[in-house]
């Protein structure tokens, strides 16, 4: 049986899909990563992780980052809390290379596809256990993530029309009216 995604891309032959199941990687650091790579082309987002890896850049951490420490590199985004986390930069990246992969299978133009859809799901936890003072075990989890992308390419925008009196209803149709008699 296939896998769904949650959400299908609106034209499929424009667009490029990649997903990871139980991937041993932070859910939280995860989920900031891949949503920072959201709404930018997909050689710009790895550009974007590369410089990351690098520490050039940061992750902005907007959420699951109560305890986080502040650093300057967060004012990029408006932000004061901002980090590195490598081993969910490298998961995402690799989905980021996916689908790359992907677009030069169908002969699309990587240039023009725009992350459209990130989602990240938590998966069951890994459960191991360490061994405490007295005699003691507490449980020791990892919170895997799974997680699924895709990209399309970027529609056009539609021109706005003129207002026009034909899309309004009567009863506004005939008040302009009147208030066109009353200027005049």
């Amino acid at each position: 049986m296939p896998k769904k995604y949650a959400r299908e891309p609106p034209v499929k032959k424009n667009a490029v899909k990649a997903r990871g199941t139980d991937l041993r990687v932070s859910f939280k650091n995860t989920y900031n990563t891949a949503k920072a790579v959201r709404n930018m082309t997909l050689n710009d987002a790895k550009a974007y992780l590369n410089a990351c890896l690098e520490r050039q850049r940061c992750i902005p951490m907007r959420k699951y980052c109560g305890s986080q420490g502040r650093h300057a590199q967060a004012k990029e985004f408006g932000l004061t809390k901002g980090r590195w986390p490598t081993k969910s930069i490298k998961v995402v990246l690799g989905l980021l290379e996916n689908m790359i992969a992907n677009a030069n299978t169908k002969q699309l133009d990587a240039e023009n596809l725009v992350v459209s859809h990130v989602q990240i799901n938590k998966a069951p936890n890994g459960r191991r256990r360490t061994y405490r003072a007295h005699g003691r075990i507490t449980p020791f989890m990892s919170h895997p993530c799974h997680v699924e992308m895709w990209a399309a390419i970027k529609d056009q925008g539609v021109a706005k029309a003129k207002p026009s009196t034909s899309g309004l209803s009567l009863v506004k149709q005939a008040r302009s009216r009147a208030q066109g008699r009353l200027r005049e």
